[in-house]
């Protein structure tokens, strides 16, 4: 088909946009609602897309899950494909005519969808948290794609991180206390984690890893959340004479959060004079070396792939030991 052809072109041709605060967003439908009504526009993050192809035939595993539609092999290797309409709650009009293949988290996978629209450029700050029930928890924001607030075109961002949790054995499990060791993490008194991510699955991993570790945090759902904290305890710390570190010890980030990225944000905070000085340790599902090139550009000290726990308590003891050299 020439449309996926032109699609795949613009994937490869803009997924190296970031630093800026602007992002590709991958647009595409997966039907109506339950009556068939309707058909709302949905969007992924155009980095976490590595191939847009016609829908393969689908091989069928014994014993799936629910939502699985089995695995196709895609130049030798066996990648699983996630029926996204019955996930989201959506009917498609026309059938599962297009798999988009997605590589993050350390994994591939596909995702059947009804039909792939465009490829929009936006800012972060077009796009805003959603509430929690939007298509069964399983949209993390809303993009608006014109500056026109009353009337613009309205997108529901895919909050993938708890898609795979609905179709992954055991759902989104839990930290293993014993995976981030056995020893205590200890700051100094008064210090906190600052940690930002807009998933509530990764919010609630990263929560659980933090407590294991015995270290005090506070938990945000956006770059601009956690940019406006860091400010407040900054103004709050100078009028007791005292430096930002003596109150956040290290910012744990994710990359893809509304209104401000993860990127803009560790950018900002280096920046800062105020905070130059705190260890920022992106954590996010975007993997691949030019997303680790653009981290160390913007003065990250550490960047660790979703999920795994003892790997993320690893990271941040080591960002906190090179703070104290």
């Amino acid at each position: 088909m020439v449309v996926e052809k032109t699609m795949q072109q613009e994937v490869e041709e803009r997924a190296s946009l970031t630093g800026t605060n602007r992002f590709e967003l991958l647009l595409f439908r997966l039907g109506g609602d339950e009556n068939n009504e309707r058909s709302e526009l949905f969007g992924i993050n155009v980095f976490k897309v590595r191939e847009i192809v016609a829908m393969p035939k689908v091989t069928e595993i014994a014993g799936s899950l629910p939502h699985m539609l089995g695995v196709v092999n895609i130049r030798g290797q066996i990648i699983p494909v996630i029926d996204l309409p019955a996930i989201v709650g959506c009917v498609p009009h026309t059938g599962l005519n297009i798999m988009l293949v997605t590589e993050f988290a350390r994994n591939a996978q596909a995702f059947a969808v009804e039909s792939v629209e465009d490829i929009v450029r936006l800012d972060w700050n077009q796009v805003l948290p959603a509430e929690s029930g939007v298509a069964n928890g399983m949209v993390t924001s809303i993009a608006r794609l014109d500056s026109d607030i009353e009337s613009s075109r309205l997108i529901q961002v895919l909050d993938v991180e708890s898609i795979l949790s609905q179709v992954s054995p055991g759902g989104a499990g839990r930290v293993d206390p014993e995976a981030v060791g056995r020893s205590k993490t200890e700051l100094e008194p008064g210090q906190i984690i600052l940690a930002a991510d807009d998933s509530g699955v990764a919010r609630a991993l990263i929560e659980q890893s933090l407590d294991a570790m015995g270290i005090p945090y506070v938990m945000t759902k956006s770059g601009s959340e956690a940019w406006n904290r860091l400010s407040q305890f900054a103004n709050e710390m100078a009028q007791e004479g005292k430096s930002l570190n003596e109150k956040v010890a290290l910012v744990l980030t994710d990359l893809e959060m509304p209104e401000l990225d993860g990127f803009t944000l560790t950018k900002m905070i280096k920046q800062d004079r105020r905070m130059g000085d705190i260890p920022v340790v992106i954590h996010s599902s975007l993997t691949g070396s030019a997303n680790e090139a653009h981290v160390r550009n913007v003065g990250a000290d550490a960047y660790i792939a979703k999920f795994e726990a003892g790997e993320l308590a690893s990271a941040i003891r080591r960002a906190l030991a090179e703070k104290k050299k």
